[in-house]
């Protein structure tokens, strides 16, 4: 109705949010403060959110929530801060009048790298307070982003550098859906479907964190690898190991054959129907790996 230009008094009123149907925001400060009851002894230093959070209402709750810590999230380039009385785009402010100095800050405690930065304590207007606007850009890129907390004691480095945290939670997305198959290839779906898989995968997490190559990381003090990376790599070793054990057989070519047989007699490899069924998939897919393993074995011999 706003498209086709209907003026807002001659718009329905906008009508109340069932209970049952929470905004992100909403369901995010419910998870806050159940970690808060469930981990009382956990000090927590800052909150980070994406742009979707950097609302007033949202800023202001996580703060109180997570015991006045400091909460990080984003604005955007065309939220109004208000600079001697005058009301500007935050784009416009750091564009025009608060231009960024060369910096260099470090990732997530490891990697140190150069930023263009310009910060400034503004009163964000749809805040109706002051925070503390970042006006941040990588070496290489063109724009900015801009960042707003509402800690106004922290510098602007150390909240530049926590932000940078914040990329952590799409590792754990990628290794979450791509790698450990707890997306698309969940076997139950709706809330409790996502509550298993998501309880599931922290157990195999922890799991990981018993590998030895894990370990040695995390007594040299050095980032931990992340899931995905890890389980290429037992993939790979178990692969390899096979292929060794393979090639110990004095036929090893007969021996990939009894193999493949009893794979086809595990799996079914009936034409795949139009609504896919996800195990006649895998084991069609299994079988031609098994297949390519007998051609790289036979040229080996």
């Amino acid at each position: 109705m706003k498209k086709s230009g209907i003026a807002k008094k001659d718009r329905p009123i906008k009508p109340e949010r069932d209970s049952a149907y929470p905004t992100k925001t909403e369901i995010a400060l419910g998870l806050l403060k159940e970690f808060k009851v469930a981990h009382s002894l956990i000090k927590i230093k800052g909150v980070l959110a994406d742009a979707l959070y950097g609302e007033k209402a949202f800023m202001d709750e996580a703060a109180k929530e997570s015991g006045g810590s400091q909460v990080i999230s984003q604005l955007r380039k065309n939220q109004n801060i208000e600079y001697r009385g005058r009301i500007r785009s935050v784009e416009s402010y750091f564009n025009s009048i608060n231009k960024g100095i060369d910096q260099i800050i470090r990732v997530r405690g490891g990697k140190e790298i150069k930023v263009t930065v310009s910060s400034a304590r503004l009163k964000v207007s749809s805040h109706s307070k002051k925070r503390f606007v970042i006006a941040l850009k990588y070496d290489g890129e063109n724009d900015y982003r801009y960042l707003v907390a509402t800690d106004l004691t922290w510098r602007t480095q150390d909240i530049i550098q926590a932000y940078t945290l914040r990329w952590l939670i799409e590792v754990f997305f990628e290794d979450w859906k791509l790698y450990e198959g707890w997306g698309r290839e969940a076997k139950q779906l709706d809330e409790e479907g996502s509550s298993r898989g998501l309880i599931l995968s922290l157990l195999f997490d922890h799991c990981l964190l018993l590998h030895p190559e894990q370990i040695a990381r995390i007594e040299s003090k050095l980032p931990a690898y992340t899931v995905g990376s890890l389980q290429r790599k037992s993939q790979m070793d178990v692969l390899l190991e096979f292929i060794t054990s393979l090639l110990e057989f004095p036929d090893p070519g007969d021996k990939l054959k009894e193999l493949g047989e009893l794979i086809k007699d595990v799996f079914s490899t009936d034409a795949i129907r139009k609504t896919y069924d996800w195990q006649r998939f895998r084991a069609l897919r299994a079988n031609t790996i098994i297949k390519v393993l007998f051609c790289w074995v036979k040229v080996r011999v």
